[in-house]
Order: C-alpha cells, then structure tokens, then sequence
C-alpha cells in the first residue's frame, strides 16, 4: 500500500503518516521499557545512533534526489526504521555496525526504490539482514541482561565499548541467544529436557528477554485496538508459526522446541505486529495478508530449526516481500458486477 505524504482534502479525515508513525513509536515503548531494565546505557545509545544515522541518511538522500526536507523529515518513518533496528542489534553495538546496517536500510533499501511508499522490501529487515549475514558474530552475542543494566555499567563504560571497542572483562559476561544455544546445543546431540534445566531458560523462552516479547505483545494489541494493523498478519504469522512449531514438537519434544519457544523467543512477536505489518512491504488483500503472513512463520521456523542463522524472520519477511505482487494479484478481491478474467 503506497502512503501519501501530502494528503488531498478528501483524504484530510485519514489518519497521514506522520500520525501512524507516532502510534507505532508509542506502541514500541513497553517492549523497549523493558530493554532498558535489563540492558541499560547499551539499548540508549543504540537508539540514539540509529536515529542519528537514519536521519543523516535520510537528509542526505532527500537532497540528493532534490527532495523536499522537512515534510520526510518529520514523518517519523525513517526514526520507526531506526527504532525497529535498534532495539533487534545487540546492546552495546558499535557505532559503525549501527551506522553501516542505517546505510543499507535508508539508503539502499528506501530510497534507491523511490522513497517511503516505493519500496518493495522492508527496509528495517534489509539493514538487518545485510550487517547480520556480514558480521554473524557481532550479531549473535548479546550481553547478559541485568549484568549489563544501568545499576552495573555505567555510561562513561558504554561509551567506550560503542566507540572505542574498549571490552576489557566484558568477554565473561556476553553468551550467545537461547535461539542460537538451542540450535547448537540439539546439534551437538543434546535434549531440550536437558537444555532446560541450564540457567538460561525461563518459562516460556529465554529467561529475561522473554518478558521483551511480552512487552512487543502488549504493543502490538495496541496497535490492533487503535486499528494503526489489521488482525490478520499477526494471526496468520504467529498461527502458523505455533502450528508448525508444534507438529514437529509433538513428533519429537526433545528435538524440536515447544510453539510457545518459538513464539517468545528471538524477533518473533516484534516482527508479527511491527515488521510483518509494514504498509508498504507488506500484501493489501484481506486473503493476501494471511498468505503473506502465514509464508513469513513458516520460513521463520525452517531458518531457525534447518538454515545457518539462529532466527529467520529478517529473512523471512524480505523472501515474503518479493512474493507481495504475485500474492495481491492472484488475491484481488471481486468487485460486485463484474466477472473474473
């Protein structure tokens, strides 16, 4: 669905962009609240680079393709994008690697396509992806939540890891994503019944984060209850996620993980109501949307329990979009009085 930037009269009662783009921001904050309890100074200065790099970023290109400014400036959709990315890189990221992963998502994957409503990819997932497939193990190792929250590194310490790369001591308290731990640890012949008695498990995922996805769902519900997304892409993504997670858990429960794991672990929850959702990216029919969603859990679980990477809905969502125009063509709904051809 392409977003006007400049609403006609007849459009002036719709909600513009600029409005959309504030809701999904507030309806980020719970999930956000709670990586700040646990992570501290390292979820701020994600936050602040990222929206300083989008928007640099953004600037540059608008003047560039002799844009005006301010009117995309302040949509607010370059800082969804930034906010989407910052909050799904580990904490305490470089500067570089924010910076570098903003260049791929505001540059390449916007406005190379023509700018917000042209761009057939979402642009939060392409940035992802590109600095994820190029730095695997910066992307994959988190800090240890609470070990790193505000009561124990302070931001003068934040700063040197950002900016300097200053990490001494640091290497003991960092581990991998349950996501990643489960994955090599079946691999190596291990059980999940012997996973699970290990420190970082909770009840539903992974212990600590799995209050984040809570925090993505209350958001998310939000969003449905001021009608900012419809119910059917979240539905159809976190439904088929759950089903095929749990045929292959009922077959197996030692080798393959419970459907509430998959659904509270990783990007789960994050990309079923904030990603998954993108207007533009995303398919427009009412039966389109449940393909197209129901597509993005299925190749999320087939990368996380087969692919090389430990979550798939990055992935997921960008081999989704390239098959949005196949989807809404096939999906049309019929217009009364006329016939299909």
């Amino acid at each position: 669905m392409t977003i006007n930037q400049h609403p006609t009269h007849s459009q002036t009662q719709q909600p513009n962009v600029s409005h959309i783009m504030r809701q999904v921001l507030y309806a980020l904050l719970p999930g956000t609240a709670v990586l700040l309890w646990y992570f501290g100074w390292g979820i701020v200065t994600n936050l602040v680079l990222a929206i300083l790099f989008a928007e640099l970023f953004e600037w540059g290109m608008l003047k560039l393709r002799q844009r005006p400014v301010r009117p995309f400036l302040s949509d607010y959709s370059a800082v969804v994008t930034a906010w989407l990315l910052a909050v799904a890189m580990p904490a305490f990221s470089p500067w570089w690697l924010i910076a570098l992963a903003m260049l791929f998502a505001i540059v390449l994957a916007k406005h190379l396509y023509g700018g917000l409503g042209y761009n057939p990819f979402n642009p939060a997932m392409v940035g992802y992806a590109a600095v994820l497939v190029s730095y695997p193990v910066q992307m994959t190792i988190w800090p240890t939540p609470l070990d790193f929250s505000m009561n124990h590194i302070n931001l003068a310490q934040t700063l040197q890891q950002v900016f300097l790369d200053e990490t001494s001591g640091w290497d003991a308290f960092t581990a991998a994503t349950v996501l990643d731990h489960v994955k090599v640890s079946l691999g190596m012949g291990q059980t999940l019944s012997e996973l699970h008695t290990q420190t970082g498990f909770g009840w539903l995922a992974g212990k600590d984060l799995e209050w984040v996805s809570l925090g993505w769902l209350l958001g998310g519900l939000w969003l449905w209850y001021r009608r900012i997304i419809t119910w059917q892409i979240p539905l159809a993504f976190l439904g088929s996620l759950l089903l095929i997670a749990g045929v292959f858990w009922l077959i197996n429960p030692q080798a393959y993980a419970s459907p509430l794991f998959h659904a509270f672990s990783g990007a789960a929850m994050l990309g079923a109501f904030f990603i998954a959702t993108d207007p533009v990216s995303a398919s427009t029919t009412p039966v389109g949307k449940l393909l197209y969603a129901a597509g993005i859990g299925i190749f999320t679980y087939i990368i996380r329990t087969w692919g090389g990477y430990p979550d798939g809905v990055a992935f997921a969502v960008i081999i989704m979009n390239m098959a949005v125009p196949l989807i809404d063509y096939y999906t049309q709904p019929r217009v009364y009085g006329t016939s299909r051809s």
